[in-house]
């Protein structure tokens, strides 16, 4: 059989198996490489494809939200996994939880009786550029295939190691606490300041040198290092330790009171609308109720919605805008897809929907056709888009969320119906798109 007609693909996680999928149904033939149980993991449990490897729960359903609405989109462009999470769904209120063992043992089930896709036990250490690939192998790829794609993309374009700040949507942040500058009015744009009193940076110093931490897994102990250190961890370290680092105060005035403020928190912005600020040395462990309590403690986010919450784990993904165009596609090889985690995505239900995209583009590639990317007013396309932007920041993973999505051309006061409308256009836009990819 010709190459135009085979793809292969590297890793049986939630991408790789949903890539699987899409191209097989469109008539490709697929072979798909699975290391386990030859070589296992330190996070995985069983052999089977598609393991859930932390929670069961594949997030809300509700169209306001951010998982609710990708779940939404890609139902309607035929996922695969997630009409199998409904079948073995238990009960979760108004969230999509499964039965993580029956999940795994009917997407492998429902693999193996494709007749397009063949499946190989055993690790692949590299990829053939020449080949039609889709390289899903997730957040633990094995070392031998990371030396791979450092040498495909280049060394500075694989990162191992996550230390994620939160991010916030700016229309729950309190303008009237807040100002924008920066230190000595230097630099390439103003952040948003949050400007402390004494009194209340030692009432927020109190509590985030007490706040709870997530649990962590073995292999994930001993991954701080000094550049990228928790931001509870500063703090436990003495309390002027913040005052003296990242809430320094120095080069920055308060127009409200013209003077420079104890301490200050400072955002930056995340894209180019402005419509998601980042927490400028906010990386943190904490649990998320957690960082909802503490960090809602600093001025003028009393009332802040997180769009991104902070997380310090171990991660292996790509540096997307430098490597991906928003096909999923490599820009040195455009016969090489990413999906997944390992492409710069966050989550369960985002890794299904890059597994379905770049199985649908690898589809099209093998038969001539261009690869597509969804309409950037929905909730898949923007999520593309924002793997593949420039950035003047370093790049970090990220999941879906409203933030991502352009603005509504008239102002809506009301965030729920804010939502409402940007769901109601992203799903008139997905039904549209997906009569040109069945």
């Amino acid at each position: 059989m010709s190459r135009q007609n085979e793809i292969h693909i590297i890793g049986g996680g939630l991408a790789g198996t949903e890539a699987a999928f899409q191209a097989a149904r469109r008539g490709l033939r697929v072979v798909l490489y699975e290391m386990r149980p030859g070589r296992m993991t330190e996070a995985h449990k069983t052999p089977h494809l598609a393991e859930l490897v932390c929670s069961n729960s594949l997030k809300s359903e509700s169209l306001t939200t951010g998982s609710g609405l990708l779940k939404a989109e890609l139902l309607s462009l035929g996922s695969v996994l997630l009409a199998i999470a409904q079948e073995v769904r238990v009960p979760a209120g108004t969230a999509l939880a499964v039965d993580r063992l029956k999940f795994s043992e009917k997407v492998e089930e429902a693999l193996l009786r494709e007749a397009n896709i063949s499946v190989v036990r055993e690790e692949m250490c590299k990829a053939d550029p020449a080949r039609l690939t889709i390289v899903a192998s997730g957040p633990l790829t094995s070392d031998s295939l990371c030396a791979w794609i450092e040498s495909f993309l280049g060394r500075d374009n694989l990162f191992f190691f996550d230390a994620i700040s939160p991010i916030i949507d700016s229309t729950t942040i309190d303008c009237e606490r807040t100002f924008f500058a920066s230190r000595y009015d230097k630099g390439d744009g103003p952040y948003l300041n949050c400007p402390f009193t004494e009194e209340e940076f030692n009432a927020f110093w109190e509590e985030l040198a007490g706040a709870q931490v997530a649990d962590c897994r073995d292999f994930e102990t001993g991954l701080f290092f000094e550049p990228c250190l928790p931001v509870e961890e500063v703090a436990a370290r003495g309390r002027m330790s913040l005052a003296f680092g990242a809430l320094k105060p120095v080069g920055l005035l308060d127009p409200h009171t013209d003077r420079v403020p104890y301490a200050v928190v400072q955002l930056r912005p995340e894209n180019v609308e402005k419509t998601m600020y980042g927490m400028v040395g906010f990386q943190t462990r904490l649990r998320i109720e957690e960082q909802k309590r503490v960090f809602r403690m600093i001025p003028g986010l009393e009332r802040a919605e997180f769009l991104r919450y902070g997380s310090v784990h171990r991660n292996s993904f790509i540096n997307s805008p430098a490597c991906l165009t928003d096909t999923l596609q490599a820009k040195n090889s455009p016969s090489v897809f990413f999906a997944g985690q390992l492409s710069g995505v966050e989550g369960y239900v985002e890794s299904i929907g890059t597994g379905l995209l770049a199985g649908v583009n690898a589809t099209r590639l093998a038969t001539a056709e261009d690869p597509l990317v969804p309409p950037p007013e929905t909730a898949l396309g923007s999520l593309c888009r924002y793997l593949a932007s420039p950035r003047s920041t370093p790049f970090q993973p990220m999941n879906f969320n409203f933030g991502l999505l352009p603005p509504l051309p008239g102002r809506v006061r009301v965030k729920l119906r804010r939502k409402e409308a940007m769901a109601f256009r992203a799903m008139k836009k997905i039904e549209e798109w997906r009569g040109m990819i069945v």
